[in-house]
Protein backbone atom coordinates (compact mmCIF):
# COMPACT_ATOMS: atom_id res chain seq x y z
CA UNK A 1 0.00 0.00 0.00
CA UNK A 2 1.35 3.44 -0.96
CA UNK A 3 1.41 6.55 1.22
CA UNK A 4 -1.39 7.98 -0.95
CA UNK A 5 -3.63 4.96 -0.40
CA UNK A 6 -2.96 4.96 3.33
CA UNK A 7 -3.66 8.70 3.53
CA UNK A 8 -7.00 8.12 1.83
CA UNK A 9 -7.71 5.30 4.27
CA UNK A 10 -6.86 7.56 7.20
CA UNK A 11 -9.15 10.33 6.00
CA UNK A 12 -11.96 7.87 5.44
CA UNK A 13 -11.61 6.20 8.84
CA UNK A 14 -11.45 9.46 10.78
CA UNK A 15 -14.44 10.81 8.86
CA UNK A 16 -16.47 7.68 9.55
CA UNK A 17 -15.75 7.98 13.27
CA UNK A 18 -16.58 11.69 13.27
CA UNK A 19 -19.76 11.19 11.28
CA UNK A 20 -21.36 9.13 14.03
CA UNK A 21 -21.82 12.15 16.29
CA UNK A 22 -22.27 15.12 13.94
CA UNK A 23 -25.75 14.14 12.64
CA UNK A 24 -26.76 13.22 16.20
CA UNK A 25 -25.75 16.66 17.43
CA UNK A 26 -27.72 18.45 14.74
CA UNK A 27 -30.84 16.34 15.19
CA UNK A 28 -30.76 16.39 19.00
CA UNK A 29 -30.13 20.14 19.14
CA UNK A 30 -33.36 20.81 17.27
CA UNK A 31 -35.26 18.19 19.29
CA UNK A 32 -34.12 19.66 22.63
CA UNK A 33 -35.08 23.14 21.47
CA UNK A 34 -38.55 21.83 20.53
CA UNK A 35 -38.98 20.19 23.94
CA UNK A 36 -37.94 23.36 25.74
CA UNK A 37 -40.29 25.42 23.59
CA UNK A 38 -43.19 23.15 24.55
CA UNK A 39 -42.24 23.55 28.21
CA UNK A 40 -42.03 27.33 27.87
CA UNK A 41 -45.43 27.56 26.16
CA UNK A 42 -47.37 25.09 28.31
CA UNK A 43 -45.60 25.08 31.68
CA UNK A 44 -46.00 21.29 31.67
CA UNK A 45 -43.15 19.92 33.76
CA UNK A 46 -43.07 16.77 31.64
CA UNK A 47 -41.47 18.80 28.85
CA UNK A 48 -38.86 20.13 31.29
CA UNK A 49 -37.86 16.58 32.15
CA UNK A 50 -37.71 15.76 28.44
CA UNK A 51 -35.54 18.81 27.77
CA UNK A 52 -33.04 17.94 30.46
CA UNK A 53 -32.97 14.21 29.64
CA UNK A 54 -32.44 14.54 25.90
CA UNK A 55 -30.14 17.50 26.51
CA UNK A 56 -27.65 15.20 28.19
CA UNK A 57 -27.38 13.10 25.01
CA UNK A 58 -26.92 16.30 23.01
CA UNK A 59 -24.00 17.38 25.17
CA UNK A 60 -22.30 13.99 24.94
CA UNK A 61 -22.58 13.95 21.14
CA UNK A 62 -21.34 17.54 20.84
CA UNK A 63 -18.36 16.91 23.12
CA UNK A 64 -17.21 13.76 21.32
CA UNK A 65 -18.04 15.22 17.89
CA UNK A 66 -15.89 18.30 18.46
CA UNK A 67 -12.89 16.27 19.55
CA UNK A 68 -13.13 13.81 16.64
CA UNK A 69 -13.65 16.67 14.18
CA UNK A 70 -10.48 18.55 15.08
CA UNK A 71 -8.37 16.01 13.19
CA UNK A 72 -10.34 16.47 9.96
CA UNK A 73 -9.09 19.93 9.05
CA UNK A 74 -5.54 19.22 10.24
CA UNK A 75 -5.27 16.46 7.67
CA UNK A 76 -5.50 18.96 4.84
CA UNK A 77 -2.13 20.34 5.94
CA UNK A 78 -0.67 17.02 7.02
CA UNK A 79 -1.41 14.52 4.26
CA UNK A 80 -3.01 16.72 1.60
CA UNK A 81 -0.74 19.75 1.31
CA UNK A 82 -0.88 19.80 -2.49
CA UNK A 83 -4.64 19.93 -2.30
CA UNK A 84 -4.51 22.78 0.21
CA UNK A 85 -2.01 24.71 -1.87
CA UNK A 86 -3.93 24.31 -5.11
CA UNK A 87 -7.53 24.92 -3.99
CA UNK A 88 -7.15 26.31 -0.46
CA UNK A 89 -8.06 29.82 -1.58
CA UNK A 90 -11.52 28.57 -2.56
CA UNK A 91 -12.07 25.59 -0.27
CA UNK A 92 -10.83 27.47 2.79
CA UNK A 93 -13.38 30.28 2.52
CA UNK A 94 -16.51 28.35 3.59
CA UNK A 95 -14.47 26.44 6.20
CA UNK A 96 -13.29 29.74 7.68
CA UNK A 97 -16.89 30.93 7.80
CA UNK A 98 -17.86 27.72 9.57
CA UNK A 99 -15.17 28.17 12.20
CA UNK A 100 -15.52 31.91 12.74
CA UNK A 101 -19.30 32.15 12.61
CA UNK A 102 -21.17 28.88 13.01
CA UNK A 103 -18.88 27.04 15.44
CA UNK A 104 -18.35 30.08 17.67
CA UNK A 105 -22.10 30.67 17.70
CA UNK A 106 -22.83 27.07 18.62
CA UNK A 107 -20.12 26.77 21.28
CA UNK A 108 -20.96 30.11 22.90
CA UNK A 109 -24.65 29.51 23.23
CA UNK A 110 -24.36 25.90 24.31
CA UNK A 111 -22.36 27.18 27.27
CA UNK A 112 -25.04 29.75 28.02
CA UNK A 113 -27.69 27.05 27.74
CA UNK A 114 -25.87 24.73 30.15
CA UNK A 115 -25.15 27.30 32.82
CA UNK A 116 -28.11 29.59 32.16
CA UNK A 117 -30.68 27.52 34.06
CA UNK A 118 -32.14 29.82 36.73
CA UNK A 119 -29.78 32.63 35.74
CA UNK A 120 -31.32 33.74 32.46
CA UNK A 121 -34.94 34.67 31.89
CA UNK A 122 -37.05 31.86 30.40
CA UNK A 123 -37.25 33.54 26.98
CA UNK A 124 -33.53 34.27 26.80
CA UNK A 125 -32.68 30.76 27.93
CA UNK A 126 -35.03 29.31 25.30
CA UNK A 127 -33.37 31.55 22.70
CA UNK A 128 -29.97 30.04 23.59
CA UNK A 129 -31.35 26.56 22.84
CA UNK A 130 -32.57 27.64 19.41
CA UNK A 131 -29.32 29.47 18.69
CA UNK A 132 -27.42 26.25 19.44
CA UNK A 133 -29.68 24.43 16.97
CA UNK A 134 -29.24 27.20 14.40
CA UNK A 135 -25.47 27.08 14.88
CA UNK A 136 -25.32 23.35 14.20
CA UNK A 137 -27.32 23.76 10.98
CA UNK A 138 -25.28 26.78 9.89
CA UNK A 139 -22.09 24.82 10.52
CA UNK A 140 -23.40 22.03 8.32
CA UNK A 141 -24.24 24.55 5.59
CA UNK A 142 -20.70 25.92 5.33
CA UNK A 143 -19.09 22.48 5.47
CA UNK A 144 -21.43 21.23 2.77
CA UNK A 145 -20.64 24.34 0.72
CA UNK A 146 -17.00 23.28 0.75
CA UNK A 147 -17.83 19.67 -0.07
CA UNK A 148 -20.29 20.65 -2.81
CA UNK A 149 -17.57 22.74 -4.41
CA UNK A 150 -15.47 19.58 -4.59
CA UNK A 151 -18.37 17.84 -6.32
CA UNK A 152 -19.15 20.73 -8.69
CA UNK A 153 -16.51 23.51 -8.64
CA UNK A 154 -17.88 26.99 -9.38
CA UNK A 155 -16.90 30.60 -8.68
CA UNK A 156 -13.16 30.20 -9.28
CA UNK A 157 -10.45 30.88 -11.84
CA UNK A 158 -7.19 29.00 -12.32
CA UNK A 159 -4.13 31.22 -11.96
CA UNK A 160 -1.70 29.34 -14.19
CA UNK A 161 1.22 31.56 -13.20
CA UNK A 162 0.72 30.78 -9.52
CA UNK A 163 -0.38 27.22 -10.26
CA UNK A 164 -3.55 27.26 -8.18
CA UNK A 165 -7.28 27.90 -8.24
CA UNK A 166 -8.40 31.25 -6.85
CA UNK A 167 -11.75 32.38 -5.55
CA UNK A 168 -13.65 34.68 -7.88
CA UNK A 169 -17.11 34.76 -6.24
CA UNK A 170 -18.00 33.48 -2.80
CA UNK A 171 -21.65 33.96 -3.75
CA UNK A 172 -21.24 31.47 -6.58
CA UNK A 173 -19.76 28.98 -4.11
CA UNK A 174 -22.62 29.53 -1.64
CA UNK A 175 -25.18 29.45 -4.45
CA UNK A 176 -23.85 26.22 -5.95
CA UNK A 177 -26.88 24.19 -7.15
CA UNK A 178 -25.23 21.03 -5.79
CA UNK A 179 -25.14 22.64 -2.33
CA UNK A 180 -28.82 23.54 -2.35
CA UNK A 181 -29.80 19.91 -2.80
CA UNK A 182 -27.03 18.37 -0.67
CA UNK A 183 -27.74 20.71 2.26
CA UNK A 184 -31.42 19.84 2.85
CA UNK A 185 -30.76 16.16 2.12
CA UNK A 186 -27.92 15.98 4.66
CA UNK A 187 -29.53 18.15 7.34
CA UNK A 188 -32.85 16.34 7.09
CA UNK A 189 -30.88 13.11 7.39
CA UNK A 190 -29.36 14.51 10.59
CA UNK A 191 -32.84 15.33 11.90
CA UNK A 192 -33.85 11.75 11.10
CA UNK A 193 -30.75 10.52 12.97
CA UNK A 194 -31.85 12.42 16.07
CA UNK A 195 -35.43 11.26 15.63
CA UNK A 196 -34.50 7.59 15.36
CA UNK A 197 -32.24 7.90 18.41
CA UNK A 198 -35.05 9.43 20.47
CA UNK A 199 -37.53 6.83 19.19
CA UNK A 200 -35.17 3.93 19.96
CA UNK A 201 -34.32 5.09 23.48
CA UNK A 202 -38.00 5.80 24.14
CA UNK A 203 -38.87 2.29 22.95
CA UNK A 204 -36.29 0.88 25.39
CA UNK A 205 -37.90 2.78 28.26
CA UNK A 206 -41.41 1.74 27.25
CA UNK A 207 -40.40 -1.89 26.98
CA UNK A 208 -39.11 -1.77 30.55
CA UNK A 209 -42.07 0.31 31.78
CA UNK A 210 -39.78 3.00 33.20
CA UNK A 211 -40.64 6.71 33.11
CA UNK A 212 -43.48 5.85 30.75
CA UNK A 213 -44.81 9.41 30.76
CA UNK A 214 -41.57 10.87 29.35
CA UNK A 215 -40.89 8.09 26.89
CA UNK A 216 -44.48 7.85 25.67
CA UNK A 217 -44.74 11.57 25.01
CA UNK A 218 -41.32 11.60 23.33
CA UNK A 219 -42.20 8.67 21.05
CA UNK A 220 -45.59 10.13 20.16
CA UNK A 221 -44.04 13.44 19.20
CA UNK A 222 -41.00 12.13 17.37
CA UNK A 223 -42.52 9.23 15.35
CA UNK A 224 -44.72 11.34 13.01
CA UNK A 225 -42.02 14.03 12.76
CA UNK A 226 -39.42 11.42 11.79
CA UNK A 227 -41.77 9.91 9.21
CA UNK A 228 -42.21 13.28 7.49
CA UNK A 229 -38.49 14.03 7.74
CA UNK A 230 -37.45 10.69 6.20
CA UNK A 231 -39.88 11.19 3.31
CA UNK A 232 -38.47 14.69 2.72
CA UNK A 233 -34.91 13.32 2.92
CA UNK A 234 -35.72 10.76 0.24
CA UNK A 235 -37.32 13.44 -1.95
CA UNK A 236 -34.26 15.70 -1.81
CA UNK A 237 -32.03 12.67 -2.35
CA UNK A 238 -33.95 11.89 -5.52
CA UNK A 239 -33.44 15.46 -6.74
CA UNK A 240 -29.76 15.24 -5.85
CA UNK A 241 -29.41 12.03 -7.88
CA UNK A 242 -31.00 13.66 -10.93
CA UNK A 243 -28.59 16.58 -10.72
CA UNK A 244 -25.68 14.22 -10.17
CA UNK A 245 -26.58 12.30 -13.32
CA UNK A 246 -25.88 15.53 -15.20
CA UNK A 247 -22.88 16.81 -13.24
CA UNK A 248 -21.20 13.46 -12.45
CA UNK A 249 -22.63 10.87 -14.85
CA UNK A 250 -19.88 8.37 -13.98
CA UNK A 251 -20.98 8.23 -10.36
CA UNK A 252 -24.57 7.40 -11.25
CA UNK A 253 -23.55 4.88 -13.91
CA UNK A 254 -21.36 3.15 -11.30
CA UNK A 255 -24.22 3.25 -8.80
CA UNK A 256 -26.25 1.19 -11.26
CA UNK A 257 -23.37 -1.04 -12.36
CA UNK A 258 -24.39 -0.11 -15.92
CA UNK A 259 -21.45 -0.50 -18.30
CA UNK A 260 -23.08 0.34 -21.61
CA UNK A 261 -25.55 3.06 -22.49
CA UNK A 262 -29.08 1.66 -22.60
CA UNK A 263 -32.71 2.66 -22.80
CA UNK A 264 -35.49 1.43 -20.56
CA UNK A 265 -33.02 0.54 -17.81
CA UNK A 266 -34.38 -1.39 -14.84
CA UNK A 267 -33.56 -0.49 -11.25
CA UNK A 268 -31.05 -3.04 -9.98
CA UNK A 269 -32.01 -4.19 -6.48
CA UNK A 270 -29.42 -6.90 -5.95
CA UNK A 271 -26.60 -8.07 -8.18
CA UNK A 272 -23.98 -10.77 -7.88
CA UNK A 273 -21.56 -9.65 -10.55
CA UNK A 274 -17.83 -9.41 -11.13
CA UNK A 275 -18.20 -5.66 -11.75
CA UNK A 276 -15.93 -5.77 -14.75
CA UNK A 277 -16.47 -3.80 -17.89
CA UNK A 278 -16.41 -6.99 -19.95
CA UNK A 279 -17.65 -9.71 -17.58
CA UNK A 280 -16.80 -13.28 -18.56
CA UNK A 281 -19.64 -14.88 -16.63
CA UNK A 282 -23.35 -14.27 -16.38
CA UNK A 283 -24.39 -11.66 -13.83
CA UNK A 284 -27.18 -12.37 -11.39
CA UNK A 285 -29.16 -9.15 -11.28
CA UNK A 286 -32.61 -8.69 -9.73
CA UNK A 287 -34.26 -5.64 -11.30
CA UNK A 288 -37.48 -3.70 -11.43
CA UNK A 289 -37.89 -3.21 -15.20
CA UNK A 290 -37.65 0.36 -16.57
CA UNK A 291 -37.67 1.94 -13.11
CA UNK A 292 -34.17 3.44 -13.28
CA UNK A 293 -34.97 5.19 -16.57
CA UNK A 294 -38.25 6.40 -15.10
CA UNK A 295 -36.53 7.80 -11.98
CA UNK A 296 -33.57 9.37 -13.77
CA UNK A 297 -35.26 10.73 -16.89
CA UNK A 298 -39.00 10.64 -16.08
CA UNK A 299 -39.36 8.54 -19.22
CA UNK A 300 -40.27 4.84 -19.46
CA UNK A 301 -37.57 4.24 -22.08
CA UNK A 302 -35.20 7.03 -21.07
CA UNK A 303 -31.53 6.70 -21.99
CA UNK A 304 -28.99 6.08 -19.23
CA UNK A 305 -25.33 6.55 -20.07
CA UNK A 306 -23.04 3.63 -19.27
CA UNK A 307 -19.66 3.49 -17.59
CA UNK A 308 -17.73 2.71 -20.79
CA UNK A 309 -19.25 5.60 -22.73
CA UNK A 310 -18.81 8.10 -19.89
CA UNK A 311 -15.21 6.97 -19.47
CA UNK A 312 -14.50 7.62 -23.15
CA UNK A 313 -16.19 11.02 -22.91
CA UNK A 314 -14.05 12.01 -19.91
CA UNK A 315 -10.89 10.83 -21.66
CA UNK A 316 -11.68 13.16 -24.54
CA UNK A 317 -12.38 16.00 -22.12
CA UNK A 318 -9.65 15.54 -19.51
CA UNK A 319 -6.98 13.49 -21.27
CA UNK A 320 -5.80 9.88 -21.10
CA UNK A 321 -6.57 7.89 -17.98
CA UNK A 322 -9.13 5.70 -16.28
CA UNK A 323 -12.02 7.66 -14.78
CA UNK A 324 -13.94 4.67 -13.41
CA UNK A 325 -14.30 4.42 -9.60
CA UNK A 326 -14.47 1.10 -7.72
CA UNK A 327 -17.83 0.05 -9.10
CA UNK A 328 -18.63 -2.59 -6.49
CA UNK A 329 -18.15 -0.16 -3.60
CA UNK A 330 -20.23 2.57 -5.23
CA UNK A 331 -22.97 0.12 -6.25
CA UNK A 332 -23.40 -1.35 -2.77
CA UNK A 333 -22.95 1.90 -0.84
CA UNK A 334 -25.82 3.37 -2.87
CA UNK A 335 -28.07 0.41 -2.06
CA UNK A 336 -27.17 0.28 1.61
CA UNK A 337 -28.02 3.97 1.89
CA UNK A 338 -31.40 3.49 0.20
CA UNK A 339 -32.12 0.29 2.13
CA UNK A 340 -31.37 1.91 5.49
CA UNK A 341 -33.56 4.88 4.59
CA UNK A 342 -36.41 2.59 3.58
CA UNK A 343 -36.24 0.69 6.87
CA UNK A 344 -36.26 3.98 8.78
CA UNK A 345 -39.37 4.98 6.87
CA UNK A 346 -41.09 1.70 7.71
CA UNK A 347 -40.22 1.91 11.41
CA UNK A 348 -41.47 5.49 11.70
CA UNK A 349 -44.63 4.57 9.76
CA UNK A 350 -45.22 1.60 12.07
CA UNK A 351 -44.86 3.93 15.05
CA UNK A 352 -47.46 6.32 13.65
CA UNK A 353 -49.93 3.53 12.88
CA UNK A 354 -49.50 1.98 16.32
CA UNK A 355 -49.92 5.39 17.89
CA UNK A 356 -53.22 5.87 16.09
CA UNK A 357 -54.38 2.48 17.33
CA UNK A 358 -53.28 3.20 20.90
CA UNK A 359 -50.75 0.34 20.89
CA UNK A 360 -47.47 2.23 20.66
CA UNK A 361 -46.61 1.72 24.33
CA UNK A 362 -47.43 -2.01 24.31
CA UNK A 363 -46.04 -3.37 21.04
CA UNK A 364 -42.83 -5.21 21.92
CA UNK A 365 -42.16 -6.01 18.26
CA UNK A 366 -42.12 -2.30 17.50
CA UNK A 367 -39.94 -1.62 20.55
CA UNK A 368 -37.30 -4.08 19.32
CA UNK A 369 -37.49 -2.66 15.79
CA UNK A 370 -37.11 0.92 17.04
CA UNK A 371 -34.13 -0.01 19.23
CA UNK A 372 -32.42 -1.62 16.24
CA UNK A 373 -33.45 1.37 14.14
CA UNK A 374 -31.08 3.60 16.13
CA UNK A 375 -28.22 2.23 14.02
CA UNK A 376 -29.95 2.67 10.65
CA UNK A 377 -29.27 6.41 10.20
CA UNK A 378 -25.62 5.86 11.10
CA UNK A 379 -25.44 3.20 8.40
CA UNK A 380 -27.23 5.51 5.94
CA UNK A 381 -24.89 8.42 6.75
CA UNK A 382 -21.80 6.26 6.35
CA UNK A 383 -22.86 4.65 3.09
CA UNK A 384 -24.05 7.99 1.71
CA UNK A 385 -20.68 9.57 2.44
CA UNK A 386 -18.79 6.62 0.92
CA UNK A 387 -20.98 6.78 -2.18
CA UNK A 388 -20.50 10.54 -2.54
CA UNK A 389 -16.73 10.54 -2.06
CA UNK A 390 -15.64 7.26 -3.64
CA UNK A 391 -18.01 7.68 -6.56
CA UNK A 392 -16.14 10.89 -7.48
CA UNK A 393 -12.78 9.13 -7.82
CA UNK A 394 -10.25 9.57 -9.35
CA UNK A 395 -11.09 13.25 -8.70
CA UNK A 396 -10.70 14.99 -5.38
CA UNK A 397 -12.17 18.13 -7.00
CA UNK A 398 -14.27 16.96 -9.92
CA UNK A 399 -12.74 17.90 -13.26
CA UNK A 400 -10.08 20.08 -11.64
CA UNK A 401 -7.71 18.09 -9.41
CA UNK A 402 -7.12 14.34 -9.17
CA UNK A 403 -6.61 12.61 -5.84
CA UNK A 404 -3.19 11.38 -6.98
CA UNK A 405 -2.11 15.02 -7.42
CA UNK A 406 -3.37 16.20 -4.03
CA UNK A 407 -1.32 14.34 -1.42
CA UNK A 408 1.71 15.63 0.46
CA UNK A 409 4.81 14.57 -1.52
CA UNK A 410 7.18 14.45 1.47
CA UNK A 411 5.02 12.44 3.86
CA UNK A 412 6.27 8.87 3.97
CA UNK A 413 4.29 5.66 4.24
CA UNK A 414 5.62 5.06 7.77
CA UNK A 415 4.56 8.55 8.90
CA UNK A 416 1.00 8.02 7.70
CA UNK A 417 0.92 4.55 9.24
CA UNK A 418 2.00 5.92 12.63
CA UNK A 419 -0.54 8.76 12.60
CA UNK A 420 -3.30 6.43 11.40
CA UNK A 421 -2.57 3.94 14.19
CA UNK A 422 -2.58 6.73 16.78
CA UNK A 423 -5.84 8.19 15.47
CA UNK A 424 -7.57 4.81 15.47
CA UNK A 425 -6.56 4.16 19.07
CA UNK A 426 -7.69 7.61 20.22
CA UNK A 427 -10.95 7.43 18.26
CA UNK A 428 -11.78 3.96 19.59
CA UNK A 429 -11.30 5.27 23.13
CA UNK A 430 -13.49 8.30 22.40
CA UNK A 431 -16.22 6.15 20.86
CA UNK A 432 -16.09 3.86 23.88
CA UNK A 433 -16.38 6.82 26.24
CA UNK A 434 -19.30 8.24 24.27
CA UNK A 435 -21.08 4.88 24.18
CA UNK A 436 -20.49 4.37 27.91
CA UNK A 437 -21.95 7.80 28.70
CA UNK A 438 -24.95 7.15 26.44
CA UNK A 439 -25.66 3.82 28.11
CA UNK A 440 -25.24 5.34 31.57
CA UNK A 441 -27.81 8.04 30.77
CA UNK A 442 -30.20 5.50 29.28
CA UNK A 443 -30.01 3.41 32.44
CA UNK A 444 -30.39 6.46 34.62
CA UNK A 445 -33.43 7.69 32.70
CA UNK A 446 -35.21 11.03 33.11
CA UNK A 447 -35.95 10.38 36.79
CA UNK A 448 -38.53 12.20 38.81
CA UNK A 449 -38.53 16.02 38.80
CA UNK A 450 -36.74 17.51 41.82
CA UNK A 451 -38.89 19.60 44.12
CA UNK A 452 -36.89 22.72 43.26
CA UNK A 453 -38.11 22.51 39.68
CA UNK A 454 -41.79 22.58 40.47
CA UNK A 455 -43.31 25.83 39.38
CA UNK A 456 -40.87 27.18 36.81
CA UNK A 457 -39.98 30.69 35.94
CA UNK A 458 -43.52 31.86 35.35
CA UNK A 459 -43.13 33.83 38.55
CA UNK A 460 -40.21 35.76 37.11
CA UNK A 461 -37.23 34.02 38.64
CA UNK A 462 -36.08 32.05 35.59
CA UNK A 463 -36.02 28.27 35.30
CA UNK A 464 -34.66 26.81 38.49
CA UNK A 465 -31.13 25.42 38.13
CA UNK A 466 -30.70 21.66 38.39
CA UNK A 467 -29.45 20.43 41.77
CA UNK A 468 -26.30 19.08 40.15
CA UNK A 469 -24.17 19.83 37.12
CA UNK A 470 -25.21 16.71 35.23
CA UNK A 471 -25.52 18.79 32.06
CA UNK A 472 -21.98 20.12 32.36
CA UNK A 473 -19.90 17.24 31.02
Amino acid sequence: MSALELARTQFGITTIFHFIFVPMSIGLAVWVAVCQTLYHRTGNELYLRMTRFWGRFLLISVAVGVVTGIVQEFQFGMNWSQYSRYVGDVFGAPLAMEGLAAFFLESTFIGLWIFGWGRLSPRVHLATAWLVAFGTVLSAFFILAANSWMQHPVGYVVNHAAGRAELRSIWAVLGNPTLWLAFPHTVLGAFATGGMLVLGISAWGLMRRRNVDVFSRSARLVAPATLVIVIATIAFGDGQARLMATEQPMKMAAAEGLYNTSRGVGLSLFAVAPFERHPKRLNVDIQIPHLESLIATLSWNGKIRGINQVNEQERRRYGPGDYVPIVGVVYWAFRIMIGAGTLMLLIALAGVLLMRKGRLERSRAFHYAAIGGVFLPILANWSGWIFTEMGRQPWVVYGLLKTSQASSPNVSLSSVAISLSAFVVVYVVLIAIGARLFLAEIRRGPGEPPATEAGPAREGGGDQPPPDLVLAY
